[in-house]
């Protein structure tokens, strides 16, 4: 669909996404997925005019025009998961312009998200995480590269870490001492401890490691030398857990959902986890981690005043 927009939408648009890079240290990831929702809405409603699309437009769209928009897309194949985070984004830009601007944006602000059900995690058994581990080290016959695999996926395991965070760790992080300063979502810093296997991990990938490792580069690095891609660790983790007999649901991050998992059943403290994991909210934590509701029953309890 063609953007009908005002230049003066547009800009409006661009403001609201720096207002949520600098205000609010939105990752570059969300913004551009922002930018994709909140532009793709806005053509919607520009063609559903028939003409230009401009600021002041949006104080006159009724619950109506927000039902036509969520039929439309639903009509093209774009999932109910999909299509809240896109009313999350709407709902978000609409706000920051009605008290920008001065309007009353209840039509746009009441619209229902569709109801979908929430993947649940699925972390892997502790038996099946060692496991990975192993057989994540079988996946390249260079030594090297062997045991940077090992010690990114050990990150990721032991210490909880997102990918993106494990590959953020430049030359001046090593050695590993028993604690790392991780700088997360939204700029957040948080305090991980390291436990001895990943720091041996690491020792073990800087010792065969054929790159200077300088304070200011990438820690972990391709091949050729540059930054990890990611995506390596992905191929590497989906080689480990075909040649296991994993399901497909084994991936680099269900090693951070197995992290949690396995730290609350073995009776650690949930805001302790929440702390561990970077979750701005507990309701996240809770949901990330894989137990049942004798176990939640149980910390609750013993962490609640009025339980003891």
């Amino acid at each position: 669909m063609s953007l009908k927009l005002t230049e003066g939408m547009r800009d409006t648009l661009a403001q609201w996404l720096d207002h949520e890079r600098a205000l609010k240290s939105a990752s570059e990831n969300t913004i551009t997925a922002y930018g994709h929702d909140v532009s793709g809405w806005l053509s919607f409603l520009a063609e559903h005019e028939g003409g230009g699309f401009g600021p002041a437009a949006i104080a006159r769209v009724r619950l109506s025009d927000m039902r036509s928009w969520m039929a439309h897309e639903r009509g093209r194949g774009v999932a109910p998961r999909s299509l809240a985070r896109a009313l999350s984004a709407v709902k978000t830009f609409t706000r920051w312009l009605a008290e920008r601007d001065g309007f009353d944006a209840t039509a746009i602000l009441a619209t229902r998200s569709p109801k979908f059900q929430k993947k649940l995690p699925r972390p892997l058994s502790p038996d099946a995480a060692k496991e990975m581990l192993s057989t994540v080290e079988l996946q390249d016959e260079e030594p090297w590269i062997a045991a940077r695999n090992v010690a990114v996926v050990t990150l990721l395991y032991g210490c909880g870490l997102r990918i993106s965070e494990a590959l953020s760790l430049t030359g001046s992080d090593v050695p590993l001492g028993e604690v790392i300063r991780i700088v997360g979502k939204g700029n957040k810093e948080r305090i991980v401890p390291v436990l001895p296997a990943a720091r041996q991990a690491v020792a073990e990938y800087v010792r065969l490691c054929p790159y200077d490792l300088l304070p200011e580069t990438p820690l972990f690095r391709g091949a050729r030398g540059g930054a990890l891609n990611p995506r390596l660790i992905s191929k590497v983790t989906e080689a480990a857990r075909m040649q296991l007999g994993l399901p497909s649901s084994v991936t680099p991050h269900a090693m951070r959902h197995s992290f949690a998992t396995h730290l609350l059943n073995a009776g650690g403290d949930l805001r302790a986890i929440q702390e561990l994991l970077g979750h701005a909210s507990l309701s996240t934590t809770q949901a990330y981690t894989a137990v049942d509701n004798a176990r939640l029953l149980q910390v609750y309890e013993a962490a609640h005043p009025r339980a003891k």
